[in-house]
């Protein structure tokens, strides 16, 4: 019987809580991650190792001549771990805001694109005023984002145009569209721009300093606070509340009088403004020169792939951009360390395909608890 009751209570968590359901499939890819490593004859120590010295600059490795634990420390590794992982909360706040609104933004790629390109357009173009130059390339980029993303918004709510199809085109409209811009730019070449105006910058000396040259700069502000307002507007306010109603059914809500179409083209256009925030966290603090695109950055792709293992929380978005975040960075790390950098990219793909398998578990679960409760003695 106590052995009935602990599995009960098992299943009972994994099929309610969806960070417990997170966590297991996370483990689940590192587990096979480490599996694949044994498999080519490799240690999986070193994998980890890897990833520690990722995310707290502590090198950390074995002296079998001298018998000894060799450790160094740099904290330039975990500026960069930090640095990487901020576009990929932001385009994850993209995706999730949209999921929590009944949408499907697969577009985060394109107003992630339209973004960055703004951003750069702003740095040459605008009054080069300390502060106030950044404050309005940053705010372009937002508003690109937000412009891309309520176009689809608008065909979705007015003609009831898939939004997956039309993001997915406009994407490639975007990353095109942005090359043109870019090239006709004076002085630019077939890769970058000239370099960029320093007041446009989000470098941040401090910053770079606390972290021994990395690259982490303002963005991380930005992105903490859009963190902030993605919690408070989704959980606090009453058009929040009126957009995951939409999400939730959108006859039930237009029957309390919501503006269906309204709300499908404001989140559309919401979603788009983070992955735009998002371009420009990385044209002007990653780069001193703008670039020309030769293919997509893929942020806006993993973002999904961040708002899914989120479950599109603030908080739980916030921690899976980390997490991927921290698996990019230690990807060279592997690699001098004899690991194959693709084990990364297979440990996200296999998290990803765990999550999306999570609908099919959650029903095995839910069978396996109902023939529980109907057997003898329960």
């Amino acid at each position: 019987m106590a052995k009935n009751f602990l599995k009960e209570k098992i299943l009972e968590l994994f099929t309610c809580s969806d960070a417990l359901v997170s966590c297991a499939v996370v483990l689940l890819g590192f587990l096979a991650g480490t599996i694949l490593i044994l498999l080519i004859g490799r240690n999986p120590e070193e994998m980890y190792f890897s990833m520690l010295q990722a995310l707290s600059g502590w090198y950390i490795r074995w002296n079998p001549d001298q018998g000894v634990w060799i450790t160094r420390f740099n904290g330039r590794y975990i500026g960069e771990w930090i640095v990487l992982s901020l576009p990929l909360i932001l385009c994850g706040l993209s995706m999730g805001f949209a999921a929590r609104t009944g949408l499907f933004n697969i577009g985060g790629e394109g107003q992630y694109i339209a973004g960055l390109t703004a951003a750069q357009v702003f740095a040459f173009y605008a009054p080069p005023i300390p502060i106030l130059h950044a404050i309005i390339a940053v705010a372009g980029a937002v508003i690109a984002g937000a412009v891309w993303g309520g176009i689809a918004g608008f065909f979705k709510a007015r003609f009831n145009v898939s939004e997956v199809v039309s993001t997915i085109m406009m994407n490639y409209i975007a990353f095109y569209a942005s090359r043109f811009f870019i090239l006709n730019i004076p002085g630019t070449n077939t890769y970058q721009t000239p370099p960029l105006p320093e007041t446009a910058l989000l470098v941040s000396p401090f910053l770079k300093a606390l972290t021994n040259g990395s690259r982490l700069n303002y963005g991380l502000y930005a992105t903490a606070a859009a963190v902030i307002v993605y919690w408070v507007f989704m959980e606090k306010t009453r058009l929040g509340y009126a957009l995951r109603s939409v999400g939730f059914n959108k006859e039930a809500a237009r029957y309390g009088g919501i503006n269906v179409n309204a709300g499908i083209t404001a989140s559309m256009a919401i979603s788009g403004g983070f992955a735009g925030l998002a371009g420009a966290v990385v044209s002007l603090g990653l780069f001193p020169a703008g670039r020309v695109l030769a293919a997509q950055d893929g942020y806006g792709f993993d973002g999904i792939a961040v708002a899914l293992v989120g479950n599109s929380t603030a908080g739980g978005i916030a921690l899976a951009g980390l997490l991927f975040g921290m698996l990019k960075t230690a990807q060279p790390l592997m690699q001098s360390r004899q690991i194959p950098k693709e084990i990364t990219a297979i440990i996200i793909g296999l998290v990803v395909v765990f999550i999306s398998l999570r609908a099919g578990v959650r029903i095995l679960l839910d069978k396996r608890m109902k023939e529980a409760e109907k057997r003898p003695g329960n």
